[in-house]
């Protein structure tokens, strides 16, 4: 078990490459604070169910990653468990898709609040505590879109890319806190957001890539556990594509 005894925050648990990690992670030994919008009858019993299946604590936390104020009492309800938080995935994001001209500005400000304010706002809270420990790996979902670019996905591309040059300057801030920084890019994966696009661009996407099909969320998962254990020591500043080979 890579993460035996060690504690875990992630958000975007609800589904998708969310879920997987906290599957991976618990499988692994991990306790988690599951991060989500919103409770569900269905994600209260799976979080239970893998809690006993793996001999872990699971507390899922809810809140919505537009509203400052619930994220900071999410925070503070973490903090007050006054436990060590050896891993960050912050994995929660959003996506609307237009060309450029038609995008809203309201649209790519809500869009960047998801994808990387709060994302900071939760890094910097975290991050605070792991300099008093002296450890801590964080992990940043960012996306092949913001290394490649992707048609009628300007907002995405660039809130992702923002998370890139925000990874490769907090590596070089904090590595002498003994904080890892890294981030994941996954190309075309099998989650909900994708069930969206239509099937010949999702079929373009494949034809480009060396592994012929989508990937799989806990293939995603299962890098980020890669980054968050000792597996990793000597990794931070990365940004490690995962995409199936596209060319």
């Amino acid at each position: 078990m890579l993460l035996k005894g060690k504690n875990a925050v992630i958000t975007g648990c609800l589904q998708g490459i969310g879920k997987a990690t906290l599957e991976t992670f618990s499988n692994n030994g991990s306790n988690v604070w599951a991060c989500a919008l919103a409770p569900t009858d269905e994600f209260e019993t799976f979080c239970q169910q893998l809690a006993i299946k793996n001999n872990v604590w699971i507390k899922p936390i809810y809140f919505d990653l537009l509203d400052q104020e619930q994220i900071k009492a999410a925070l503070k309800q973490i903090a007050s468990d006054k436990m060590p938080i050896h891993a960050l995935v912050n994995i929660a994001g959003m996506t609307k898709d237009a060309i450029f001209h038609m995008i809203p500005m309201y649209q790519m400000k809500m869009i960047f609040e998801v994808n990387f304010f709060s994302q900071m706002y939760i890094t910097q809270f975290v991050t605070k505590i792991m300099i008093r420990q002296k450890f801590g790996s964080v992990i940043n979902i960012s996306s092949i879109s913001a290394l490649d670019g992707s048609y009628g996905q300007l907002s995405y591309s660039a809130s992702k890319a923002a998370l890139i040059g925000a990874t490769r300057t907090l590596s070089a801030e904090l590595a002498e806190k003994g904080i890892r920084v890294n981030a994941l890019a996954p190309g075309v994966i099998a989650t909900d957001m994708n069930k969206i696009v239509p099937e010949n661009i999702i079929s373009e996407h494949i034809k480009k890539m060396s592994i012929k099909r989508l990937g799989r969320p806990d293939e995603v998962s299962k890098a980020i556990l890669f980054l968050a254990s000792d597996l990793s020591a000597y990794v931070t500043g990365q940004v490690i594509r995962i995409d199936g080979g596209i060319k």
